[in-house]
Parts: C-alpha cells; structure tokens; sequence
C-alpha cells in the first residue's frame, strides 16, 4: 500500500488530475502513477485502497472512455491549433500549416497515455459521487455487477 498524503486538496479538479478515487478523492486508482509504464497504463485497483470503492462498477464500463478521449484529443488540436494561429500565423504561400499538423500529431502521440487515464478518471468521477462523509457511509451493493460476468 502507498502512502497517502494528507495535505492534498480534496477539490474535484485536483482530484481527476491526480488520479484518485472520486469517492475519497484520496487512494490512487491505478497501480502504476507512471502513465509511460506502458504495459501499466490502463492497469486499475479493483477497489480504492483508501474507501473501498470499486472501479469497475460493471462490466464494459470503460468502453465509454472512448467518446472522452476522443473529446479531449479534439479539444487539445483546437488549442494548439488556436495558439499556432495567433503565435505563428497560417498563410497558403508555406506550409505552416502543415508544420503544425506534423507537431500536432507528435504531441497527441507523446501525450495518449496521460489522454487515456484522463479519460477514465473522468469516466468514473461522473458515476461515482465524491462522499466528504465516506467513513460514516459504508458502500451499498452493487447491483449492476453480475458476478457470473466479472473478469
């Protein structure tokens, strides 16, 4: 078990940019905090070291994390395309544009494993609710996992 700092702010921001379970918003979700282990990049807990909570809440439930990639992979070319535009400039007499085609698409290859685990730490802060009083409130069974269905 790692150890868990305590000093860490408890916002939702920070949380999902750490990583961290969005019940608690303390233990780590992954098993790795190195996104470029790739053999580790996408490798979660079963449950939240510190709360309990678990991280797959039903079968399949990552295939969404897909539609979030992809929105974030769009919004990152936006603004990259954005800050080239005003910093460099684009004109049809060169090919500018297509310098920053070719740095887009390197950078979006160098930052996919921090893309990926963005996506599901986003993916599961929006189905599990932050809990300030998780202590008090042990979790409920989940109804949605089929256990005859896990692995």
């Amino acid at each position: 078990m790692q150890p868990i700092e305590s000093n860490m702010k408890n916002t939702y921001l920070s949380s999902v940019l750490n990583n961290r379970c969005p019940r608690c918003r303390k233990g780590n979700i992954f098993t790795s905090n190195n996104a470029y282990r790739l053999s580790e990049t996408t490798k979660m807990k079963e449950h939240c070291e510190v709360c309990g909570q678990p991280t797959e809440i039903e079968v399949g439930f990552y295939y969404g994390t897909g539609y979030v990639s992809y929105a974030l992979s769009v919004a990152f070319s936006v603004a990259t395309l954005v800050a080239w535009w005003v910093l460099i400039g684009f004109s049809l007499d060169d090919t500018r544009f297509f310098w920053w085609m070719g740095t887009n698409a390197v950078m979006m290859i160098i930052l996919q494993p921090l893309v990926m685990r963005l996506s599901r730490s986003l993916w599961l802060s929006w189905f599990v609710k932050y809990d300030k009083d998780w202590k008090e409130h042990p979790l409920e069974s989940f109804e949605r996992i089929v256990p005859n269905q896990e692995g």
